[in-house]
């Protein structure tokens, strides 16, 4: 049974791509049916998005502030597919801003979003902090935090957090729990530290998982060892 009521599922650009396509609707679908699997347990769905997919940010030819803020307007894009993508399937979403982008999507307010998760709706925060300097993972931490998530799941393409690259160290071994000082001083690439930081102060656990394997975000909801849960 699931033990988590407000969940803040963190999603990668790169999630939405496929076929040659920065958004491909093969790949939209998948995340659809994914959260659909999972509404009947009555969860309250956020999602963070990122923007790996469209931008990257640039070198010396633009600016650190300036790439910083194209690579907000794209997760606006990806949180405005996520949403519509989701309403052309029955279920109620709607996409917050962190930055102004009038005539989009509306812009980004506490008391919005809880106010939409109690409604039932699933909420797709685009437009990362609204300030540069900071990633998504950042945004993902802020975001639980501020509507008070039970859990942040970060997916990723792989089953959990190594002592090292599997792909690269075949004698990496998986950790099922790991303490959030344990992956800073062993910096273990999870998230940012500011995002450890917020989620630590906040008493917010991470659970990494293969997103990308049919199931597993039920799974993980339903409390299957298929992941690894950092926390306190």
């Amino acid at each position: 049974m699931n033990k988590h009521k407000r969940v803040l599922l963190k999603l990668s650009g790169e999630t939405l791509s496929g076929n040659g396509n920065s958004v491909c609707a093969d790949s939209l679908q998948m995340i659809v049916d994914e959260i659909k699997s999972i509404l009947s347990d009555k969860v309250e769905l956020s999602i963070v998005v990122g923007a790996g997919n469209i931008w990257r940010g640039a070198g010396k030819e633009i600016d650190r502030v300036s790439a910083d803020k194209m690579g907000m307007l794209a997760t606006v894009i990806n949180a405005l597919a996520i949403s519509e993508s989701l309403k052309s399937n029955g279920i109620k979403s709607v996409a917050l801003s962190a930055c102004g982008v009038s005539g989009f999507c509306e812009t980004f307010s506490q008391a919005k979003a809880d106010k939409y998760l109690k409604e039932g709706y699933v909420v797709v925060f685009g437009g990362g902090t609204g300030n540069p300097f900071f990633t998504t993972d950042t945004t993902a931490a802020l975001r639980a935090s501020e509507i008070k998530a039970d859990i942040i799941l970060k997916a990723t393409q792989v089953d959990g957090i190594y002592t090292a690259d599997p792909k690269k160290d075949k004698t990496a071994t998986k950790y099922d729990k790991i303490s959030y000082s344990e992956a800073v001083n062993k910096n273990l690439k999870i998230m940012d530290l500011s995002a450890f930081l917020l989620c630590m102060e906040n008493n917010i656990d991470i659970y990494v998982f293969d997103f990308h394997k049919k199931g597993n975000l039920k799974k993980v909801l339903d409390g299957q060892n298929i992941g690894t849960v950092v926390s306190k």
